[in-house]
């Protein structure tokens, strides 16, 4: 089964390290799943989380399209609500300037942190509601067109992807002719729901002749089964810690180990790990395939966060050996960039 595999990064700081590391982990992730063959490399958004640092995306994603030379290099996603949208297309037409045909622009409708961050982030109680999306996507899109004054937005338009873990961006993205991504690591019950909504929905734009999915998949991979349930383990119990309102570094498996759970928390995690792709190479093979059989998925994006830098890199070579992304394969179709 031969589709473009690529990554997504949360650059996230783990226990007792910092985050200027975490950047420099994600610099060196880059260049090293460059060079394994991955197709594109995105960067999530998320705001006042000790576990992540990858806050300020665009300037993240200029270091990184910076460091490598091939891959894509984009948003997973930049959170529309959190900003002026002259403001994203200023920065994203000034990386398609400097980085020409090789920075994506996904979008989010959620705040991606609390209500309180989110007016920091906006200085304003004003457009932080999720129900204007469409229209900030409209007006977005608007400063890349000839006709923009805003510079160097005008003329520097990256393909605009819509991001989801819900049937709204879904359609969305359909309606609008333009790819999707959705958060299958972050909403496994509502992969084929979302997905199947998104192709029906879809109507062709200058953007996209036909539908193109994408899905975002947590995949921890190891030399066995054994071993890379100990390397998930830390990750579902940061996971849990965030949704208890505990957001924190990514603990070790030390701390892992030594956590109190609870039988809820086990329940928990197993749910979480469930949603998961975790194993050794064929564990792992068996799953992504199973997956994208049933998803008819265009793209893999591989999300894989771990305590220590070494074993996340393992985890995407691992990954790559399985689906031979060095070796020569089909070229992904690329969204058209275009004006609204």
């Amino acid at each position: 089964m031969s589709v473009p595999f690529s990554v997504l990064d949360l650059s996230p700081v783990v226990s007792g390290s910092t985050s200027a590391q975490a950047l420099r982990n994600t610099l060196d992730l880059a260049r090293h799943t460059e060079a394994l063959g991955y197709h594109r490399y995105w960067l999530a958004e998320h705001h006042a989380m000790p576990g992540i640092a990858s806050s300020a995306t665009a300037v993240l994603i200029g270091q990184v399209a910076a460091a490598t030379s091939r891959m894509r290099v984009g948003s997973g996603g930049v959170m529309l609500p959190n900003h002026a949208p002259m403001v994203v297309a200023e920065q994203f037409g000034t990386l398609e300037a400097l980085h020409p045909g090789r920075i994506d622009l996904g979008l989010g409708r959620a705040p991606g942190t609390d209500q309180a961050t989110a007016r920091a982030l906006r200085r304003s109680p004003d457009a932080l509601s999720v129900d204007d999306f469409p229209e900030q996507v409209h007006e977005l899109r608007a400063y890349f067109g000839a006709q923009s004054t805003v510079t160097p937005a005008a003329g520097n338009e990256p393909p605009v992807w819509l991001l989801g873990s819900s049937g709204y961006s879904a359609r969305l993205s359909g309606l609008l002719g333009l790819p999707f991504a959705f958060a299958h690591h972050f909403s496994s019950e509502n992969t084929l729901p979302a997905l199947e909504l998104y192709r029906e929905s879809f109507r062709p734009s200058e953007a996209l002749e036909r539908p193109y999915a994408m899905i975002g998949v947590a995949v921890t991979a190891a030399e066995t089964d054994e071993r890379a349930r100990e390397l998930a383990a830390p990750q579902a119990l940061s996971f849990l810690r965030l949704r208890q309102g505990l957001p924190g570094p990514l603990p070790s498996p030390e701390e892992t180990a030594a956590h109190p759970y609870t039988p809820f928390e086990r329940q928990a995690i197993e749910s979480r790990l469930a949603g998961q792709v975790v194993g050794g190479p064929e564990t792992v093979r068996a799953q992504l395939d199973a997956l994208l059989g049933r998803t008819e998925a265009d793209e893999v994006m591989v999300v894989t966060s771990v305590y220590e830098h070494a074993d996340r890199l393992r985890s995407y070579d691992i990954l790559a050996g399985l689906y031979g992304l060095g070796t020569e394969r089909p070229a992904a179709e690329e969204p058209a960039a275009s004006a609204f």
